[in-house]
């Protein structure tokens, strides 16, 4: 008696079964969840990285910036070289005290700092000193009362500030004394980052010393850029934690509840994947559910088939065995020659029984991977059938039943399958009509198309003019090991397989096969029909 399908309710939670060689640390328990949070963190964080940085963005700023100054710095440049700001003759320089007047504020905007420089490179003037704004920074903490005095690690870095950015200051004015206006990034004396650009003062077509003009608020942009972006940065972390809790929850935790569903049927606690929560999802998940459910409960069938199959191989095989068994016994009992003929005859029946038997068998549980392994070809049936037929006039014996072929159809009736199983199948139908033939009659065998029959329009039809089937048998006689054979028939002969094997690999094919009973005039039975529809390769309209 074929197990209980059993329903395997699979959850991942509390279970401590873990194929090998998987990581026991996960994100919810999920490798693929915690694949899906590192690659959406991992774009994240490129994200952030790239606005954070904004190296493109300040690489505009600075141009932008160095732009502007060159433009406020060639028209200062151009007042400076004016004979008001300059003294001295034949050989003019620049006063000092007329050009620190054009470095007040209304000329030189908050943020910037403009110095002049003589020809010789000495700061002559300097809008820090000029300027009505004092400049500031905040006061270090105070130190608690009785700390003694000493140099900071801070002071000794600022003057390494000052030092370097003094001697970048003194490069980019002798650079412009020589005549070639500079745009350059450096650090500043207190160590910001500094946007320069140095022309020189020209009077006609002499140097009379630099200008420089600087601004400091680059930083100062990017800084408040990158705390614009702050918001939006974590409003997509937000979103990006969710997409992966969702994708968790609705994709990983599923697919690890299959798993361990499959891994629950593999193990031989369950026979069938049941899990009706994802079996309802509208998506591929549930398709995927849907997909091991059916096939889960088509392998658990097929096991119940092979379960039942076996249990009827058995007591087959017992019948003939036991009558052996029981003919053996009774041989050494038997003293007269011509009983002892008679139980030898029954003997060899039992061994010929138990041959087609065991050959039909073999035949059977070798058709599933036949039908698996042969890849389905077009297919012409009436060429099949010829030379079927063909095979039985040939080898056709006196007494037994002739075989009669009538092909009603025009052209090639084709069918998508494979030939070997096909001509099992013909030939198990012939055989089974000759068997049940009476002497003298003989077997038809027929092919038509009809279109008009929906999707298996190829019939083929094998009668014989046997006693027929008993109507309640019309749909018995498919199954296995089911046999009525008429009075006189050889015993033995037959196994039962043959019909089963016939609507086994008919429907292989996407085909059905039936049996009914042919009818004279009066409603007397004049024999059986077996008739097999398949569908059609190149199906016309």
């Amino acid at each position: 008696m074929a197990l209980a399908t059993a329903i395997a309710k699979a959850d991942t939670e509390g279970s401590d079964d873990r194929p090998p060689g998987r990581p026991l640390i996960r994100f919810g328990g999920s490798r693929l969840g915690g694949f899906i949070l590192a690659l959406n963190l991992l774009s994240l964080l490129i994200l952030f990285g790239g606005a954070l940085v904004l190296n493109e963005w300040r690489t505009g700023l600075v141009d932008a910036r160095q732009e502007s100054l060159m433009g406020q710095a060639e028209l200062l440049a151009r007042v400076l070289g004016d004979k008001d700001y300059t003294r001295g003759e034949p050989e003019p320089e620049l006063d000092p005290t007329q050009s620190a007047k054009v470095l007040i504020d209304r000329f030189v905007p908050a943020g910037q700092r403009a110095r002049i420089f003589d020809r010789d490179g000495v700061l002559i003037a300097d809008s820090f000193d000029v300027s009505d704004t004092i400049e500031g920074a905040p006061l270090p903490p105070a130190l608690p009362a009785g700390t003694p005095e000493r140099e900071t690690v801070d002071a000794v870095r600022l003057e390494a500030a000052s030092t370097a950015a003094n001697a970048a200051l003194g490069e980019e004015i002798q650079a412009a004394l020589a005549g070639t206006a500079q745009a350059t990034v450096r650090r500043s004396e207190s160590g910001d980052r500094v946007v320069s650009v140095s022309l020189p003062i020209r009077h006609v077509q002499q140097v009379l010393g630099v200008l420089t003009l600087e601004a400091n608020d680059v930083d100062q942009i990017l800084d408040a850029q990158r705390r614009a972006l702050m918001p939006f940065a974590l409003v997509a972390l937000a979103v990006n934690l969710l997409a992966s809790l969702l994708l968790h929850l609705f994709v990983a935790r599923p697919v690890m509840r299959l798993s361990a569903a499959a891994d629950e049927v593999k193990r031989g606690r369950a026979r069938a994947i049941s899990l009706p929560d994802l079996e309802d999802r509208r998506d591929e998940i549930g398709d995927l559910a849907r997909s091991l459910e059916s096939m889960t409960e088509t392998l658990s069938t097929r096991m119940d088939g092979i379960e039942r199959f076996a249990a009827d191989v058995a007591h087959e095989i017992k019948n003939p065995l036991t009558s052996i068994r029981s003919a053996l016994e009774t041989l050494d009992l038997v003293k007269e020659k011509s009983q002892r003929d008679r139980l030898t005859a029954l003997l060899q029946q039992d061994v010929r029984r138990l041959d087609r038997l065991i050959t039909d068998i073999s035949n059977a549980s070798r058709l599933d991977a036949e039908l698996s392994r042969d890849r389905p070809r077009p297919v012409d049936l009436a060429a099949l059938l010829t030379d079927i037929v063909g095979v039985y006039d040939t080898m056709k014996r006196p007494g037994e039943a002739a075989v009669a072929l009538d092909l009603a159809v025009e052209g090639p009736a084709r069918v998508m399958g494979r030939d070997g199983p096909l001509g099992q199948v013909l030939r198990n139908l012939i055989d089974n009509a000759r068997s049940f033939s009476p002497v003298g009659r003989g077997v038809r065998v027929s092919l038509r198309r009809d279109d008009s029959e929906g999707m298996l329009p190829l019939r083929i039809r094998v009668d014989d003019d046997g006693p027929g089937i008993p109507p309640e048998n019309l749909e018995t006689v498919f199954e296995r090991f089911y046999t009525s054979r008429p009075p006189g028939a050889a015993f033995g002969s037959n196994s039962g397989l043959g019909l089963s094997i016939v609507r086994q690999i008919v429907a292989a094919h996407g085909g059905r096969v039936t049996a009914t009973n042919r009818l004279d005039p009066t409603g007397k039975v004049e024999g059986a029909r077996f008739e097999v529809a398949l569908p059609s390769v190149g199906r016309r309209p």
